[in-house]
């Protein structure tokens, strides 16, 4: 295992966390997925208080992967690829803020790298990509039972109907070059 010095985070929000969590730990390169909270102006929030709305916070996931094993287009592609970036603040069901379409960087580069995925994802959709791109503030990891959520829960109702999904498509798009 490399040193973490080699190691770079991506933080992303598309919808529910459980989902991007659920397919990030598939992905090769990966080294490590937390679910959490980022973007608002509540210290230390609660899983409660951001379903609420009033936090201003994002559901997100904070990735840790290997830049020599993935890169992170290649994780922004996935990203774009396992939810809708056309609808603000909505992911299917779930509705509100917390659960845009974000891409909070640490650096220029991937500001850069976002911005060229962003334009070149735009001829895939067919309404315009809303996802914003921020700089990242402080992050806030969710609590304990939200971590690993579908594997600990695969049957249960939404992991069955929305994530078992999502995984199953990145497997099928992704499969042989990421995951």
């Amino acid at each position: 295992m490399k040193n973490q010095s080699a190691t770079q985070v991506a933080i992303l929000g598309g919808g529910c966390f459980w989902c991007l969590e659920a397919v990030f730990l598939e992905a090769r390169g990966v080294l490590k997925v937390e679910c959490g909270y980022m973007g608002g102006q509540e210290e230390q929030p609660t899983y409660e208080q951001v379903c609420a709305g009033a936090t201003g916070h994002a559901e997100v996931v904070r990735i840790v992967f290997d830049p020599d094993a993935v890169d992170y287009r290649d994780l922004l592609e996935v990203f774009f690829t396992i939810h809708d970036p056309t609808t603000p603040n909505r992911q299917g069901n779930d509705v509100g803020a917390q659960y845009r379409s974000v891409i909070f960087v640490d650096s220029p580069e991937q500001e850069a790298t976002a911005r060229q995925v962003i334009a070149q994802m735009a001829c895939v959709w067919d309404a315009p990509i809303v996802t914003e791109v921020q700089p990242a503030s402080t992050w806030y990891k969710a609590e304990d039972e939200h971590q690993n959520y579908f594997s600990r829960n695969p049957l249960q109702g939404y992991c069955a109907l929305v994530v078992a999904p999502k995984v199953s498509k990145f497997l099928a798009t992704f499969g042989g070059r990421l995951a």
